[in-house]
């Protein structure tokens, strides 16, 4: 099946854009953004996903906004066309690649509409290639890119209007492609090895620069994929560096020390750094839940096949939420970041699920003491 895009010299194999270059029923393509106020009271985030071996598209937009997180989640067959980024709707607009970015709320269930516009603030960062093998069979085989920037437009939930101004309101986005768990699960022979996930993620806004921390652990404390990097901001858009990496700069041997909530998975206070740089403490000051924009959601979970159109909203409030319940052990708290005399702010991510050692974790889903 060709497309637009197909006019494009852009191709990576002998055959359309439209067909995916592996065959595993797990190959995705995704758009991943959040935002959040400099003081600490709004976050939200959205996400649209193609999964063409499962041939399926969807969407999601979740906004926490003075303690109660709202949903609006959408699922697609999915079009041929690989430039019709649109499921229910959501709809995501690329302007300008590598610079802004549109993401547009249509009329919904959840009272939460709006249009919002991602101008990017700082050069592309590409993350080291995740590749796991799990007793042989490939995992997770992606790539990824971070960038960092500031939003605008508006925002109506519950009737009430919410001015998004680019001095305010800061995010990141990233773009990731390739392999990993989507969709309804395979048939195998046997069971599958016990689930243990650790991942810690960081992107950190300052005004002069920002820090990027990922990483992921096997159940002693090893790192299987880790990468730390630092970009500095753009003084204008006319300083956008598009395709190049000499800004970037790779930081080496990456840290975090995290002090975890009782009776949790998240933290309460946490460090990271890299060899040369001064300790970034953070403070969390918001939880959002991932299984807003369908992360281990049971019912809104990525690649899952909905029908050929389908839309859902959910609500909840969330101090109310059991920390520990499956579903909500994937986060992103929102956080207060201090590095020496600079004072900044932004995201830690954290997933983490079965044993690891260092955090004094044993089980699938026990707390921290």
């Amino acid at each position: 099946m060709l497309n637009r895009l197909d006019d494009y010299p852009i191709h990576q194999a002998p055959v359309p854009v439209a067909q995916a270059g592996s065959s595993d029923a797990n190959f995705y393509d995704r758009y991943f953004f959040n935002g959040y106020s400099r003081s600490g009271d709004l976050f939200f985030a959205a996400a649209l996903g193609l999964y063409p071996n499962r041939r399926v598209m969807d969407a999601s937009f979740s906004i926490v906004r003075d303690g109660v997180q709202t949903s609006v989640h959408a699922s697609r067959l999915a079009p041929g066309e690989r430039t019709e980024t649109e499921v229910g709707p959501i709809r995501v607009e690329v302007e300008d690649p590598m610079r802004v970015l549109r993401v547009v709320l249509g009329k919904n269930e959840a009272g939460v509409e709006g249009e919002l516009v991602f101008t990017a603030c700082a050069d592309a960062i590409e993350e080291p290639r995740t590749t796991r093998l799990n007793d042989g069979r490939v995992f997770m085989d992606s790539t990824r890119f971070t960038q960092f920037g500031t939003w605008s437009g508006e925002l109506l939930l519950d009737g009430q209007r919410i001015e998004v101004d680019d001095d305010t309101v800061l995010g990141c986005r990233d773009r990731s492609w390739g392999i990993r768990p989507v969709g309804e699960r395979a048939p195998v022979a046997a069971p599958g090895l016990p689930p243990q996930v650790y991942w810690v993620w960081a992107p950190i806004h300052f005004d002069d620069q920002c820090v990027l921390l990922g990483t992921f652990q096997d159940e002693t404390g090893h790192p299987w994929h880790t990468n730390g990097a630092r970009v500095p901001t753009w003084a204008s858009q006319v300083d956008a560096n598009l395709g190049a990496r000499a800004s970037v700069e790779v930081l080496h041997q990456p840290q975090h020390d995290i002090d975890f909530a009782p009776g949790t998975r998240r933290s309460r206070a946490a460090r990271i750094g890299f060899e040369g740089v001064e300790p970034i403490v953070l403070e969390p000051i918001l939880d959002f839940q991932m299984l807003g924009i369908g992360y281990l959601s049971p019912e809104w979970g990525h690649g899952m096949w909905k029908g050929e159109e389908a839309v859902g909203v959910e609500r909840w409030e969330v101090a109310g939420l059991d920390p520990l319940d499956p579903r909500h052990i994937h986060v992103q708290q929102v956080v207060r970041a201090k590095m020496g005399e600079r004072e900044g702010i932004g995201v830690l991510e954290q997933l983490i699920i079965g044993p690891h050692a260092p955090s004094g974790f044993t089980e699938l889903f026990d707390g921290a003491s």
